[in-house]
C-alpha cells in the first residue's frame, strides 16, 4: 500500500506546485480605489504619447514633413529634418512644441505643427476566450466590449473576475467583469478558468 500511495502523493504535490505557480503572477485583487483610479485614467481626454502609438504630424505648408510616424519600443520617433525625438510621456501639445523647435531655425521659419494620435498601442487578451490575440485599441473600450471583440468567453471561463496587467505593472490584478472597468492601450487581459 505504501508503494502505491507514493505516485498518488507525487501527483498531488505536482498539482499543488502548478497551482502555486499559476497564482504567482497575480499581484492581488484591485481595490475600489484601484478601480476608481483606472476609471479616472481612462477618462483623461488626451492621453500622453506612449511607445507603440502611431502619431500623425502635420507641418502646415510642408507636405514632405507631414505624415504618420510610429513611436518605437524605446519611446522615440524619427522624422525628416528633426531626427530622432523622444515622444513617450509627452502630451500632444508638448510634442508639437518640441517638433516646432526642431524644425525651426535653418530649415523653417516659424513652423506650425500639429500632432494627433493616429492609433494607440494594441491590447492583448488571452485565456478562456474564443479568439485570443492582439486587438486594435479604440477609445471607450471596456472589459465587456473587449471580451466581445475576442469572440466571447469559453464555457470554462470565470463569470465574475478577469485579470488585467496595465503597462508598467509587474503582475495581474483581479477586476470584476463589468462595463464600468475600462481597458487602456497596451493592457494585457487574461480570462481565468472558473472552478467547477
Amino acid at each position: 500500500m505504501g508503494i502505491q500511495s507514493r505516485p498518488f502523493s507525487a501527483l498531488i504535490a505536482v498539482f499543488c506546485l502548478l497551482l502555486a505557480s499559476c497564482a504567482n503572477d497575480t499581484v492581488g485583487v484591485a481595490s475600489k480605489a484601484d478601480q476608481e483610479a483606472l476609471i479616472q485614467k481612462a477618462a483623461v481626454a488626451a492621453p500622453n504619447i506612449q511607445a507603440g502609438d502611431k502619431i500623425r504630424v502635420t507641418v502646415f505648408g510642408e507636405d514632405r514633413l507631414t505624415g504618420e510616424y510610429q513611436v518605437d519600443p524605446a519611446g522615440f520617433v524619427s522624422l525628416p529634418l528633426a531626427g530622432t525625438v523622444k515622444a513617450a510621456g509627452l502630451s500632444k501639445q508638448q510634442m508639437e512644441r518640441t517638433l516646432a523647435s526642431k524644425f525651426s531655425g535653418e530649415y523653417l521659419r516659424d513652423p506650425k505643427v500639429t500632432v494627433d494620435l493616429a492609433s494607440f498601442r494594441p491590447f492583448y487578451i488571452l485565456g478562456e476566450v474564443n479568439k485570443p490575440g492582439e486587438y486594435d485599441y479604440k477609445s471607450g473600450l471596456n472589459i465587456v466590449s473587449a471580451l466581445a471583440v475576442a469572440g466571447g468567453t469559453t464555457y470554462r471561463a470565470s463569470t465574475s473576475n478577469i485579470d488585467i496587467q496595465h503597462v508598467g505593472e509587474n503582475g495581474f490584478k483581479k477586476y470584476p467583469i463589468s462595463s464600468n472597468i475600462p481597458v487602456l492601450p497596451g493592457d494585457l487581459i487574461r480570462v481565468p478558468m472558473r472552478y467547477f
